[in-house]
């Protein structure tokens, strides 16, 4: 075995209980031991019956909208309020970000988790090894998560090549996913931020120095890149793709300059290593882990940067079926974090503002609309009505145009192409009329999930990789 490859049986357990739980458990009526230690598999329990409470009142209370009198005044109100909150959004000003690191550079611990990567590994590694940081202040870890392909020989022979890569490798039956696979190594790092990859990014050899400088603010607890898609003239699909994460970085980005939520998306996060210890790591009993510890580092009182630049590149889908098994693990486990942490939100832990963009801008417009559309149809049809629900959908719909226009504007800016108005016009309205696939993956996620519990495991998605 290379000097610097270590097998799992050196692994400390991370140890799963976090201070803010354990501070709400110490405030619990419960006087038991098991309450006040917080034992974290409770809280991930019981998830089918409050996704079908859940259910059975947003689509009672859709109904209810079409049979009260002021149920249209309703609707109109929250989509003026939604209105609202998106004009401030858009029109949030930049604050001057200090890209200059003052004083000595942090260490920087590099992670991917990998299995049955060969395809991309290699990329990875050379990309990852050659950054422009000092070779002494980071350090590449990746967690070979018992694959069975040609990806622990690739990593052996660039173990020899890198005297910074690390090579993790896990056992037959070791739990958690990629989660698991992060909790495993994350005791033997030694950064002061850790930065998580997937094993099909690529990014530019300064992101550590036009990132790491924005820890420089105490309150920051995780950067965002954004994602780029690499295969982006493939097809329709991954030309759609470009546009979601288009406009998913615009309104996040300009979320976080208001001091509002921001998220992380797995692939190229940042995270301060105070803040993930402080939230217990990566949870290991949840699909999407980005998404988990997202929630739980603004419930911890964290801020989450995301910014547009720089940029990580990753292998968008090609296929429909591709695209909705991965939507639908990211739909279900968006919705698993709400069901988990929901009475820590309407305990304003987050703050005012935070909290009102989580049940306004997350929870109604991404998993309320969507699940109340096929109630608000039926009832529309027998009444003979428009749905009731159209004004916050059509206020949904504009406002995402809009982001997506000026998102699309701005790529193509950064790289020096000049294109139409027209072209933009034309490439937003396709991102657009691929985004209601969100509608259909929502509202039967939901469904699902409260008639059968999901089983918990690692869905890799399939890289092409390169020739």
């Amino acid at each position: 075995m290379p000097a610097n490859s270590w097998p799992d049986k050196d692994y400390n357990e991370l140890n799963p209980h976090y201070s803010m739980f354990a501070e709400m458990s110490a405030n619990n009526s419960l006087e038991s031991q098991e309450s006040q230690d917080f034992c974290i598999p409770s809280r991930f329990q019981s998830r089918r019956r409050k996704a079908a409470l859940v259910l059975t009142i947003v689509w009672s209370g859709t109904i209810a909208l079409h049979l009260v009198s002021w149920g249209s005044l309703f609707v109109l109100g929250l989509a003026a309020l939604v209105g609202l909150h998106s004009l401030v959004i858009v029109f949030a000003k930049p604050n001057s970000i200090n890209r200059e690191m003052e004083g000595d550079l942090p260490f920087v611990s590099l992670l991917v988790a990998a299995k049955n990567e060969e395809l991309v590994i290699s990329n990875l590694v050379n990309n990852l090894c050659n950054l422009e940081y000092p070779s002494g202040k980071y350090e590449v870890w990746i967690v070979d998560d018992n694959s069975s392909d040609k990806t622990p020989q690739l990593l052996c022979s660039l173990s020899d090549k890198y005297e910074h890569l690390k090579v993790f490798r896990r056992q037959p039956g070791a739990s958690g996913g990629k989660s698991g696979a992060l909790n495993q190594v994350l005791p033997l790092t030694k950064g002061e931020v850790v930065a998580v990859f997937d094993a099909d990014a690529q990014v530019s050899s300064d992101v550590l120095l036009r990132t790491i400088p924005l820890f420089q603010r105490d309150t920051v607890g995780a950067v965002q890149l954004r994602k780029e898609i690499a295969n982006v003239s493939t097809n329709f699909w991954t030309k759609s793709q470009m546009a979601e994460m288009a406009v998913d970085t615009f309104f996040q980005e300009r979320r976080s300059l208001k001091g509002g939520i921001g998220e992380l998306r797995g692939n190229g996060q940042f995270v301060r290593r105070k803040a993930l210890y402080s939230c217990g790591g990566w949870n290991e009993e949840t699909i999407t882990d980005d998404l988990d510890l997202t929630l739980r580092l603004h419930l911890d009182k964290w801020d989450i940067e995301c910014v547009f630049y720089p940029v990580v590149k990753e292998e968008g889908v090609t296929n429909a079926i591709s695209l909705w098994h991965q939507r639908n693990r990211w739909a279900e486990g968006g919705y698993q974090r709400y069901l988990d942490y929901w009475d820590l939100i309407v305990r304003n832990r987050m703050g005012t503002w935070k909290t009102f963009e989580v049940l306004i801008n997350f929870v109604l417009i991404q998993y309320i609309i969507p699940t109340a559309a096929i109630p608000d149809l039926l009832m529309a049809i027998a009444r003979h009505r428009l749905p009731i629900l159209s004004p916050l959908t059509s206020m949904t719909v504009t406002i995402s145009f809009l982001g997506m226009f000026v998102g699309l504007k701005r790529i193509y800016q950064s790289k020096g192409l000049r294109t139409s108005y027209f072209i933009l016009l034309l490439e937003s309205l396709r991102g657009i009329l691929y985004m209601f696939h969100w509608i259909v993956v929502i509202s039967s996620s939901t469904a699902r999930m409260s008639v059968r519990p999901k089983r918990l495991k690692w869905v890799k998605t399939l890289r092409q990789g390169s020739n």
